[in-house]
């Protein structure tokens, strides 16, 4: 609950409203204990990982891109960075993307039986944070009658001359897929998307985009590809000159809403999100946007004690306060 008077002197909690959009920079909430894991029970050996269904995005090849040579793999090692104590997956070399989809753990009432979103983790275009951002999150969705998604998109990018061109190919086929009753078990309604980072800055190029980043294949390229709405967790590379959008992100009037949340001492800026959201509000669209105070980069949906913490709740709230869930 929020307290009585939205704006303390020197506090480190503010609150700013206007009548369709929403501001937060939070203080830090109370660490959470957490339970530390051995790297032979990573969380690719976790219940619930394994999707209901695995099809692929393109009939055949992808659009043409600068493929890697060697297999597909998860980079990680007993060095690697850990997340809450826990190891995640890195997956590289993905050349042929796939949609894992996670349908809902209980049967879904009211409007989530509508509600799909398609989930592309981050990785900076170089790897997957396969579960970090991906399968722990699809996870949390179905668990609230969401038909989650998960898009295993092309990585690396680092030879294309636009390394967010794959991603955002592939994404927007997904939402077609999607749409066009292409994926068996999944009804096609609301159509939203959720990006980490790099996969954040992917479903924003997707959000406000104006044209199909691909040439039309088959009649499921004859759906939108523009999303219900978007879901922005620590969105990378979107502004440049302080909290200016970069050109490729054109927001207009009929941009769908957006949540976002983001820490202060990201190092991957969170003007990012500060200047999508000023640019959304300036339009009129009804977006949400949560700074916290710490947090850093690439919490994903674990609990690791930190202010970020509490994004999904907030963002939970957010989807039942526009139906895209059923509170």
């Amino acid at each position: 609950m929020l307290p009585s008077k939205h704006f303390f002197l020197r506090a480190a909690y503010c609150l700013i409203v206007s009548p369709s959009l929403c501001f937060l920079l939070h203080p830090p909430d109370a660490a959470h204990a957490q339970e530390s894991t051995k790297r032979n029970e990573s969380s690719r050996n976790q219940p619930n990982t394994a999707a209901d269904l695995v099809v692929p995005v393109w009939p055949a090849k992808p659009p043409t891109w600068n493929a890697p040579q060697q297999p597909e793999f998860d980079r990680t090692s007993d060095n690697s960075k850990k997340i809450a104590d826990r190891p995640l997956m890195r997956l590289t070399n993905v050349a042929t993307p796939e949609l894992h989809v996670f349908l809902p753990s209980s049967q879904p009432v009211g409007n989530a039986k509508h509600t799909t979103v398609v989930i592309a983790p981050g990785g900076g275009y170089s790897i997957l944070a396969w579960d970090l951002e991906g399968t722990e999150i699809a996870n949390w969705l179905r668990e609230m009658g969401i038909t989650a998604i998960v898009l295993k998109y092309r990585v690396p990018s680092s030879k294309e001359n636009q390394k967010w061109l794959p991603a955002v190919q592939d994404l927007q086929r997904s939402i077609s897929l999607v749409r066009g009753k292409g994926i068996a078990g999944v009804t096609p309604g609301r159509v939203g998307v959720m990006g980490f980072s790099a996969g954040g800055n992917a479903a924003a190029r997707v959000a406000a985009s104006t044209q199909r980043f691909y040439e039309p294949i088959d009649k499921f390229d004859e759906q939108l590809v523009v999303p219900d709405f978007a879901v922005l967790i620590y969105p990378a590379w979107l502004v440049e000159d302080g909290t200016t959008l970069i050109k490729e992100i054109n927001v207009t009037s009929e941009t769908p809403p957006m949540f976002m949340a983001h820490a202060a001492d990201d190092p991957v800026t969170c003007l990012s999100s500060v200047g999508l959201f000023t640019a959304l509000q300036e339009k009129g669209v009804t977006s949400e946007l949560h700074v916290f105070s710490s947090g850093g980069h690439g919490f994903g949906g674990r609990r690791t004690g930190a202010p970020t913490d509490a994004w999904k709740s907030l963002c939970r709230s957010w989807l039942a306060t526009n139906q895209w869930i059923t509170p």
